[in-house]
């Protein structure tokens, strides 16, 4: 077992300056709890506690929907890699991590592919981190964890020297490394497979606002034939980007702070999100998942946000269609969990963030002995709110309806630490960019009570967020 050093930054680390030092490292990701909701309570792991920063992986697996399957090769990294004994006060102490995109689930099931991908990047995109900045917002406090992680013909290993060697590296990137802000990359021209205007300038959709409406009404028939219950379906924004990504990650933090927000640096490519929404947190072999299914805007004023939030709750089509995925939810967790510990904590709650309300559940279980996190997440991705029920069949149906490939989209990004302990988000409220250009799906879940309209109506409340930030 790894006996890592734990090295106490001192009181003037700020893991901002951090993060925009080592933003373009080879595989840079920032997990960060940026949400502006409850003050955190004492003892408590709230979702908005701990951000962590980490970057140039010792392995990586790269790998398109035209590749051999990495999910095997993920197995057999975590199998061989050392593990370490639990820190209550460092959750992510190094292991595997990074991008999971929603097309990585073609790999796991017959589920079928879009019909265009004019903007593609990485299905799984993940490395075997050595070190974590882990940063406590409610003690106020930051670590740095150096594992001395080495890779080989052999497999992996670890010694001492390696450890203090990569902490003096890591400590001296933070203090005189240079910033990546403001290094924007030039905007290279884009053949979409899809563009329509939309009524913001310079934003163009794959759907016609026609278009999407159209496909909502196909799905609708499609669950009154009963193929399925529920599909979320979506529309890919695109426009050119105006700034660098390290500097959006900073707009999106300000306009659209959120418990599960994210930067992942890729080859040529960023995934940028300010995500409410988790999708599998594993602490002492307990799973928790939090689906989101309903919405209501903010407004500002207290008395009308309260208003929605009643009208939320009351609203017969968002608590069906949230019961659905928790049902789905349920159901892919009792394969790798206990039978009798899984169970629902929270039915639809109301939670608000920056823009929007939403409704939430949060579903529990405890891990069998023999099953692995990467089993867990494998039969559980991608998570069911942004899918549909059942899954599968909703997948295909996505598939078929949606014109371009989502992406990162509705994947995740998270880690497998070497504790046993692990955090994926939901790639919701999230950018790709590449190319000088920014990638913004948005969508929402269509049940047979859906209306056309409102549903589309809501896919912009969500994207305005990001729209604003983007200026």
């Amino acid at each position: 077992m790894i006996e890592p050093i734990i090295h106490a930054l001192d009181a003037s680390f700020d893991i901002v300056t951090a993060f925009q030092r080592l933003a373009g490292k080879p595989g840079c990701l920032w997990l960060d709890s940026a949400a502006r909701g409850p003050e955190l309570q004492p003892g408590g792991d709230h979702a908005g506690r701990y951000s962590f920063l980490c970057a140039d992986p010792i392995q990586r697996i790269v790998a398109t929907c035209d590749d051999e399957n990495p999910w095997p090769q993920l197995n057999r990294w975590w199998e061989t890699l050392p593990k370490i004994a639990p820190n209550p006060a460092v959750p992510f102490q190094g292991g595997i991590a990074g991008l999971w995109g929603y097309e990585a689930g073609v790999f796991l099931e017959n589920v079928g592919r879009a019909k265009a991908d004019d903007f593609p990047v990485p299905v799984i995109d993940v490395g075997v981190y050595d070190w974590v900045i882990c940063h406590d917002r409610l003690r106020s406090q930051s670590w740095i964890t150096s594992t001395g992680l080495t890779s080989g013909l052999n497999g992996f290993g670890c010694d001492g020297v390696t450890a203090r060697r990569r902490l003096d590296q890591v400590l001296d990137w933070i203090k005189k490394g240079e910033s990546v802000i403001g290094k924007s990359q030039p905007c290279l021209p884009v053949e979409l497979a899809n563009g329509h205007p939309t009524h913001w300038k310079n934003v163009w959709s794959d759907f016609s606002s026609d278009g999407y409406r159209d496909a909502i009404r196909e799905i609708i028939t499609s669950i009154r034939d009963g193929d399925c219950f529920q599909v979320n379906l979506s529309q890919r924004l695109m426009t050119p980007a105006t700034c660098d990504s390290a500097t959006l990650m900073m707009r999106l933090r300000q306009f659209n702070p959120a418990p599960y927000a994210g930067y992942f640096h890729g080859h040529d490519y960023d995934v940028i999100c300010s995500s409410p929404e988790g999708f599998l947190s594993v602490k002492n072999r307990v799973v928790q998942t939090r689906p989101i299914k309903g919405t209501a805007p903010r407004t500002g004023d207290p008395v009308r946000d309260e208003q929605y939030a009643i009208e939320l709750q009351r609203s017969e089509k968002d608590r069906a269609e949230n019961v659905m995925i928790v049902d789905l939810m349920r159901n892919d967790l009792s394969r790798v969990c206990t039978d009798d510990s899984v169970r629902v904590n929270q039915l639809c709650g109301i939670e608000s963030y920056a823009h929007v309300q939403h409704l939430v559940s949060v579903v529990e279980g405890r891990l069998r002995d023999e099953a692995t996190l990467v089993d867990l997440l494998s039969v559980c991705f991608p998570g069911g709110s942004i899918t549909g029920a059942p899954k599968i069949e909703a997948m295909r149906i996505i598939a078929k309806r949606e014109p371009t490939a989502r992406g990162p989209y509705c994947g995740s990004l998270g880690y497998l630490s070497l504790d046993g302990n692990a955090n994926f988000n939901i790639l919701i409220r999230t950018i790709t960019a590449k190319n000088g250009w920014w990638q913004i799906p948005v969508g929402g879940g269509i049940t047979l009570q859906s209306d056309p309209a409102d549903e589309e109506k809501e896919t912009w409340v969500k994207a305005e967020g990001m729209l604003r930030a983007i200026g």
